[in-house]
């Protein structure tokens, strides 16, 4: 299956097709949406909890948190799949509901794909960031783990004396990191699409998301600014009222200023969520869909 080259301005129809996603099942989307959200927070509370109970430092915070990133390496692209299926599915006017999100764990629901091509990505996240670091921030190292240190042991001055004190190259590995997350974000869409919904191999849905992404780079940096300016204006509107509920909940008692803001800031989190895998869906859908968009194959027809 081919891949399509779209116009600059596609990157910002992405992002409008993505604000407007739920409207026709938004029970379903918002509820799996939601659902993800709530299962991906259960490894970093995990990590949390451990590192209060049993003191971590700093070795022991980066084992856990590698611990909890490889589980997450399994159960996240499950969940990523579920979740554009059940998009797919509202998009299409078909039956679905929220916890159709779990389908991608049972038999036959083509979870070692969906885990494959996770594992894929997550290899080649790490192998060019090892190679910006090693080539650009040989100092990064030793730095993260003294902030990672100064963190654990809540202490704001030594945060603060080695955040002063920033490794030569740290910008330009940055930007650099910038430039390769766009990238592999158009890869990570295009290619996850290609597996839950067009049933494709790991490999072919690789060949696919690299191939859509280069003939696609103009309109995922239109996205990517138009995003950033729309998040930066979210979020400064969601903060405020955020920040108003607990003002005023706060003048009765601190519990209900928590229990006014924190349904505010959840469903402003929700909505985070639901547009970025509205991104993800829309894009893919662009760039590798056919004429009349052909529904997914049935599972004995998909490429092994």
């Amino acid at each position: 299956m081919s891949t399509h080259a779209r116009s600059p301005v596609a990157g910002w129809s992405w992002l409008k097709q993505a604000i407007h996603l739920g409207r026709r099942n938004p029970r379903a989307v918002f509820g799996a949406v939601g659902l993800l959200a709530l299962v991906a927070l259960v490894p970093s509370l995990l990590q949390v909890m451990a590192q209060s109970a049993l003191g971590l430092g700093a070795t022991g915070s980066l084992v856990a948190m590698a611990a909890t990133t490889l589980v997450m390496a399994v159960v996240y692209p499950l969940l990523i799949g579920g979740v554009l299926r059940v998009i797919d599915a509202a998009e299409h006017d078909r039956p679905t509901h929220a916890t159709a999100l779990f389908d991608t764990f049972r038999a036959g629901g083509d979870g070692g794909r969906l885990v494959g091509f996770g594992a894929a990505m997550f290899a080649a996240y790490l192998v060019v960031f090892v190679a910006v670091v090693g080539l650009l921030g040989q100092d990064f190292s030793a730095w993260y783990m003294e902030l990672l240190a100064a963190g654990t042991q809540n202490d704001a001055a030594a945060q603060a004396r080695v955040l002063q004190d920033v490794p030569e190259g740290l910008g330009t590995m940055m930007a650099l990191g910038t430039l390769a997350a766009l990238f592999f974000g158009g890869v990570y869409a295009i290619g996850f699409g290609q597996v839950a919904l067009r049933g494709r191999g790991v490999g072919s849905a690789l060949v696919d998301g690299v191939a859509g992404t280069l003939k696609n780079l103009l309109p995922i940096g239109v996205l990517a600014v138009a995003a950033f300016v729309g998040f930066v204006a979210f979020a400064l509107v969601a903060g405020l009222l955020i920040l108003l509920l607990a003002t005023i909940g706060g003048v009765v008692h601190p519990a209900l200023a928590i229990a006014l803001a924190a349904p505010a800031y959840f469903g402003a989190l929700l909505v985070v969520y639901v547009v970025m895998f509205g991104v993800m869906y829309f894009m893919w859908r662009d760039v590798c869909g056919e004429e009349g968009d052909a529904p997914p194959l049935p599972p004995d027809r998909v490429e092994l």
